[in-house]
């Protein structure tokens, strides 16, 4: 059994002396894991850092093994995003969550396709990243909720159909309710960002973080409450430094004050 695809690192874990247990996302094949040999030396540590493009060779005896992974390094995003405090915090946080909410060995291409544009687009130009990339990441979170079966319906308001006005999002059937039906429940729904309506749309910190409010609930309630696991760390970590961005009105990604 084996196979080789362009893949995406998202997490690498030492085992032994000198080997790494490696969970990779690839468009054909999903999300695999296995062992690399030599993955923690000083030549195979590069390669393997969470948001690197690489080709990936798996192979195995029978379907049912770990298995042992190769790869080669075709874009080191990892690298390019190391002095920059959002941006790398925008790369952490989408591997964790394409590495813990994903099903093993079960095909997502679009939630593969558009992680590998954006992890592209944030190492490429990582302060423009820090400006413009929130909207995008959040997005991809809507995909990524939609792809595991609990998308959220944003398309006309729940109430009366209309397809106007929407500002808000029931935080228990994922469905967009217009301001003026909100009424006595305004208090209990989630705010819904312009940006996931209009892609054209950027977004303030204060967007980010009613967006990554939004999609955190059905993350955690959805994706991750049903199988008994908290949210990963480095995205309750975004959602921290991006609240702190939104206190202060701050567009900077400065790597101290960020991090």
């Amino acid at each position: 059994m084996e196979w080789e695809a362009p893949a995406l690192v998202l997490s690498a874990m030492p085992y032994g002396e000198s080997s790494v247990i490696a969970h990779v996302l690839t468009g054909k094949h999903g999300l695999y894991h296995g062992m690399v040999r030599g993955g923690a030396s000083r030549q195979g540590r590069p390669v393997w850092q969470a948001g690197n493009l690489i080709t990936a060779r798996w192979s195995a005896r029978v379907p049912d093994q770990l298995g042992g992974l190769r790869g080669e390094l075709v874009h080191a995003s990892a690298a390019r995003v190391l002095d920059f405090g959002l941006p790398l915090a925008m790369l952490a946080s989408m591997c964790a969550l394409a590495d813990t909410s994903l099903p093993e060995r079960e095909p997502h291409l679009a939630v593969f396709q558009e992680l590998t544009r954006l992890l592209a687009c944030i190492s490429l130009d990582p302060v423009d990243a820090g400006q413009t990339g929130m909207a995008a990441l959040i997005r991809w979170e809507a995909l990524l909720l939609s792809d595991l079966g609990f998308g959220l319906d944003l398309s006309c308001c729940a109430v009366s159909g209309q397809k106007h006005d929407l500002k808000w999002v029931s935080p228990r059937s994922g469905r967009a309710v217009s301001d003026e039906h909100a009424g006595q429940w305004r208090d209990r729904l989630l705010a819904l960002p312009p940006f996931l309506l209009d892609p054209a749309q950027d977004g303030t910190p204060a967007d980010w973080l009613a967006g990554l409010r939004l999609t955190g609930h059905f993350l955690a309630r959805d994706a991750f409450g049903q199988r008994h696991r908290p949210l990963p760390a480095a995205r309750i970590r975004l959602l921290d430094m991006v609240a702190r961005m939104a206190e202060n009105g701050d567009l900077s990604i400065d790597p101290e004050g960020a991090a």
